[in-house]
């Protein structure tokens, strides 16, 4: 976390430059003081002293402060709640929020995205594969009328797989280090196949497939289809060209998007960086990318695609509070046929984040949560992992010590409340 703080540091000092062309002097006294709040978060941090409340009187702010109560009551009066002694989960969320909080107070850079740069090269540098995918989606969806319900399978799985391994492109666990998709990923699948620790992904083709619905004139209506964005650049590319068939296919009516209501963890998704994408392939000079770019442009016009940012997203809660803290995204995540969550971070909150053995099933370790059928998908780079076969977790630490956290292997793991309720049932 201090590595990744000093290079917002330095980010926000080397854009002085733009601030002061934008805002004159006022934007130099802005990033002067910005760069002392977060100089003093770094000493906080690495001297273990206790965890402020926020200040800034944002949208979140009094749930942050009362998250922050509860964990004190919890840990008892006997000493505050400190960078050291605080679940990792919780500070490193809390630094994001600090890094906001920065920016918040001092205007007029308050809306600066200290990750924006690096987001944006990741996905200039993924240029080759964003145009082989593309070329490959426009290749389907030209010949989809002619696709038997093996071969939209066949289809699905596979563009489910690519954006299950498009999570690897995580710039917060390479500290904003270079990390982007070179290769077509399509050619990878078969080779990536076996590092697929946990594949249920037949349940989520199921899951799509009987949520049709009759529809008007004898037509099937598909499902509704909910996706929690992970990280921006490649990643986000996949998980559009995943959207774009599941429509053009009919295994989906609609897309709902959720991403962040600001900048977190590096690399994940905002509002600006899921406009900027579509923006970017639209305005593409290869031709089946630009193609993409209108289709996904026409798909947010039309009411078919769905971008949301809920304040939920950037808060510590674990997803089994949601229903409590924040029952209006929960109502909303029920209207869904399918809810999709993508990445590391999605995974550490569906299941608490907590040292559960590795066997112990999915729909235990959510805790109750549970709005409607899900599907984490996630390559492992936290140390968390629940729903394995007895023995593999132990023989996966035999052969590799660091398979949890290398982004070398990964799960589609699914659950469904209505097939919990019926198995439940005497």
């Amino acid at each position: 976390m201090p590595t990744i703080l000093t290079r917002v540091i330095d980010t926000i000092h080397r854009s002085k430059n733009k601030f002061f062309e934008e805002f004159g002097e006022e934007g130099i006294q802005a990033e002067k003081r910005a760069i002392s709040f977060l100089s003093k978060l770094r000493n906080e941090m690495l001297t273990d002293k206790p965890v402020l409340t926020l200040e800034d009187g944002l949208e979140d702010t009094h749930s942050w402060n009362q998250y922050l109560q509860r964990h004190q009551g919890l840990q008892g009066d006997q000493e505050p709640v400190s960078w050291y002694r605080s679940p990792w989960l919780y500070v490193e969320c809390y630094m994001y929020r600090r890094i906001q909080e920065a920016l918040w107070f001092n205007s007029p850079i308050s809306n600066f995205d200290p990750f924006c740069e690096m987001k944006i090269q990741s996905f200039i540098d993924s240029q080759q594969a964003v145009m082989a995918l593309c070329t490959y989606l426009q290749g389907l969806n030209k010949n989809m009328d002619e696709l038997s319900e093996p071969q939209l399978l066949e289809q699905f799985l596979k563009l489910l797989q690519v954006s299950l391994w498009g999570n690897r492109c995580d710039l917060s666990i390479s500290t904003g280090q270079e990390n982007s998709q070179k290769a077509s990923p399509i050619d990878s699948l078969a080779d990536l196949k076996p590092f697929i620790l946990v594949d249920h992904s037949n349940m989520v083709w199921s899951a799509l497939t009987s949520a049709r619905r009759p529809g008007e004139s004898g037509q099937t209506l598909p499902g509704r289809v909910d996706i929690v964005l992970d990280n921006a650049g490649f990643e986000l590319l996949t998980d559009l060209v995943l959207a774009d068939f599941m429509v053009t296919s009919g295994l989906a009516r609609e897309v709902h998007f959720h991403g962040k209501s600001m900048p977190w963890f590096v690399s994940d998704v905002t509002t600006h960086d899921f406009q900027w994408t579509v923006r970017q392939t639209l305005a593409s000079n290869h031709k089946w990318v630009s193609k993409c770019g209108v289709q996904w442009q026409s798909y947010m016009q039309k009411g078919v695609w769905f971008y949301h940012d809920h304040p939920f997203w950037t808060l510590p809660h674990e997803f089994c509070d949601m229903a409590a803290d924040a029952p209006d995204l929960y109502t909303t995540l029920r209207e869904s046929d399918l809810l999709l969550f993508k990445g590391d971070l999605n995974y550490r909150k569906l299941t608490g984040d907590r040292e559960w053995e590795y066997t112990v099933g999915f729909s235990k370790a959510l805790r109750g949560f549970g709005p409607a059928p899900l599907c984490s998908l996630r390559t492992l780079k936290a140390n968390v992992q629940v729903g394995l076969q007895p023995g593999q977790g132990e023989k996966l630490s035999t052969l590799d010590p660091s398979w949890m956290t290398s982004g070398k292997y990964a799960v589609v793991q699914f659950y469904s409340p209505v097939e919990q309720q019926q198995h439940s049932k005497p």
